[in-house]
C-alpha cells in the first residue's frame, strides 16, 4: 500500500477502505507519510469529500492513535454533551448538574480556550481551588458517587488528529465537512461516553456561518456517531449574538449559577433545557423530550440542580461557598460603561467582535501560553430587539484598576451593535434537531 496510490485514489473520487485510511492515519501519525503527502490528500477530500463509511473509519484511525477512556466501571448510560464553540457558551456549566441531578451520569473531558474567551476548564478554574486534573480512579469514583465529573482533556486523546489539524490548518483544508465531523467525533469517540449530544452552532460568531452548512456539519456527525455504535444527536442553535449575557469566566460561573438558581437568561435556559433533555432522553431517565424537559425544569426549581452544582465543585476541591455567595468568584476591580451613541432598536450583535474585546480585555488567550484574567469581562444590557436611547449603557467592560486605554474595547463593542430605527424580527434560537432519522427544522 502506497500513500501515492490512496491520494490519486481520492483525487478521483474514490472511496477508500477502512484499512486504507488507517494506513494513511498510522502512518502519518508514525512519520511514514510526510505532510506534503498528507496534504495533497486533505485537499483531494475537500473537493471530492468522503462518504460516511470513509468518515467513520477517518473517526475511528484518529480516536485509536492515542488513549481511549473506559468508562465501563461507570454505573448506567454515560451521556456527554459537545459544543461546536461560541461567545458566552457556559452550558457545560449548567447542563453537568443539571442532567447529573435526575441521575444520567456525566463523565466529561474538557478543554481550555484559545481565543476570545476561555474554555469550560479555565471557567471552572476561576474558583478558588478547584482541580481539573483528576487521577483516572478518582475521575470514576466521582461520577459513581454524585453522578458528574469534568476534568482536562488528556493531551493524547486522539493525537492524530490534533496533528492533522495543524496541517489543515496552514493549507486551506479546514472546510471541509467531513474533516471538521470526524475531528470533532475522534476526541467524543475517545472519550468513551455510550452516547454524545451535540450543539451545533450556527450563525456570524460560529465557524458555520449558514443554517445549511450547520445541518450538513451535524448530519455528518451524527452519521458518524450511528456508523460507530453511539446513540447521537445534535442541537442546531443560533449564534448570531452571544448566548446569555456575560462573556468571560467567573462572570459566566456566575450566571451559570443564577441559572442554576432558576433565574438566569431566558435564551441560556432554554437551550440547556434542550440539549439536557435529549442528554436524558439518550440516558434512559425519561421516554420522551417533553417528560425530561418537565423532570429538568423541576430540578431548576426545586433547588436540586443547584446543589448538584455545589457537591460537584466541592469534590473537584473548589470553593463551594461560591455557589451561595457568587461575589467570592474573582472581581475586576473596575466597571466601564459602553453607552449608545443613537437610539433605536438593537437589530443584530456581531458576536464575534464582542468575544474579540473581551479577549483583549484579558478574559482570553490570544496565544497558547497567555494567561488568561479570570475577573474581567463583559455583561451585556441589550440584546437584539430591545429599544436604545442615546446615552444607555449598551455593555458593561470589567476591568482591573490598572488596566490602560478601554476607549478602544468600548468602540469595538459599540461596533458590533447594530442600532437601526425599526425593530427587526428576532431570529429564534433553536433551528433544528438532527438524529439518525434525519433533520427536523423548529417551526418558525
Amino acid at each position: 500500500m502506497r500513500a501515492v496510490d490512496l491520494i490519486h485514489k481520492k483525487r478521483e473520487g474514490g472511496e477508500l477502505s477502512a484499512s486504507e485510511i488507517s494506513f494513511l492515519i498510522k502512518g502519518y501519525s508514525g512519520g511514514d507519510i510526510p505532510d506534503y503527502q498528507m496534504s495533497a490528500w486533505a485537499m483531494a477530500v475537500y473537493y471530492k469529500g468522503m462518504t460516511e463509511r470513509e468518515t467513520a473509519a477517518l473517526t475511528l484511525a484518529m480516536a485509536e492513535s492515542g488513549d481511549q477512556v473506559n468508562l465501563s466501571p461507570i454505573l448506567g448510560v454515560k451521556v456527554d454533551k459537545h459544543s461546536t464553540g461560541g461567545v458566552g457558551d457556559k452550558t457545560t456549566l449548567i447542563i453537568g448538574p443539571l442532567v447529573a441531578s435526575v441521575g444520567v451520569p456525566v463523565a466529561k473531558m474538557s478543554g481550555r480556550g484559545l481565543g476570545h474567551t476561555g474554555g469550560t476548564i479555565d471557567k471552572l478554574e476561576s474558583i478558588d481551588g478547584f482541580r481539573t486534573e483528576l487521577s483516572r480512579d478518582s475521575f470514576i469514583a466521582q461520577v459513581n458517587d454524585i453522578g458528574l465529573a469534568v476534568i482536562g482533556q488528556s493531551g493524547d486523546l486522539a493525537p492524530a488528529d490534533k496533528k492533522l489539524y495543524a496541517l489543515r490548518d496552514v493549507t486551506a483544508t479546514v472546510e471541509s465537512i467531513p474533516l471538521i465531523a470526524s475531528s470533532v467525533m475522534s476526541k467524543k469517540i475517545a472519550a468513551g461516553a455510550d452516547a454524545i449530544v451535540l450543539d451545533v452552532k450556527t450563525g456570524s460568531g460560529a465557524f458555520m456561518k449558514t443554517l445549511e452548512d450547520s445541518e450538513k456539519l451535524a448530519a455528518a456527525m451524527v452519521a458518524i456517531g450511528t456508523e460507530v455504535g453511539r446513540q447521537t444527536a445534535a442541537v442546531i442553535s443560533d449564534m448570531d449574538q452571544p448566548l446569555g449575557f456575560a462573556i468571560g469566566n467567573a462572570l459566566e460561573v456566575a450566571e451559570a449559577i443564577e441559572t442554576l438558581q432558576g433565574k438566569g437568561p431566558e435564551d441560556l435556559t432554554e437551550l440547556c433545557l434542550v440539549l439536557g433533555s435529549h442528554m436524558v432522553v439518550l440516558g434512559g431517565a425519561a421516554s420522551s423530550f417533553d417528560e425530561a424537559k418537565g423532570l429538568l425544569r423541576e430540578q431548576l426549581s426545586n433547588g436540586k440542580a443547584l446543589a448538584k452544582f455545589k457537591a460537584f465543585v466541592e469534590a473537584q476541591g473548589g470553593d463551594g461557598s461560591v455557589i451561595d455567595d457568587p461575589s467570592r468568584l474573582p472581581q475586576a476591580t473596575r466597571t466601564v460603561e459602553v453607552q449608545a451613541i443613537t437610539s433605536g432598536y438593537v437589530t443584530a450583535i456581531q458576536a464575534e467582535q464582542l468575544g474579540l474585546a473581551a479577549m483583549i480585555l484579558g478574559a482570553g488567550r490570544a496565544t497558547k501560553d497567555a494567561q488568561i484574567d479570570y475577573a474581567v469581562g463583559l455583561v451585556l444590557r441589550k440584546k437584539v430587539g430591545d429599544e436604545v436611547r442615546e446615552g444607555d449603557s449598551i455593555a458593561t467592560l470589567y476591568v482591573r484598576e490598572e488596566q490602560g486605554d478601554t476607549d478602544n474595547v468600548a468602540d469595538r463593542v459599540r461596533e458590533a451593535y447594530r442600532i437601526e430605527p425599526n425593530a427587526s424580527q428576532n431570529k429564534p434560537l433553536l433551528l433544528a434537531v438532527v438524529t439518525s432519522a434525519g433533520v427536523s427544522r423548529f417551526a418558525q
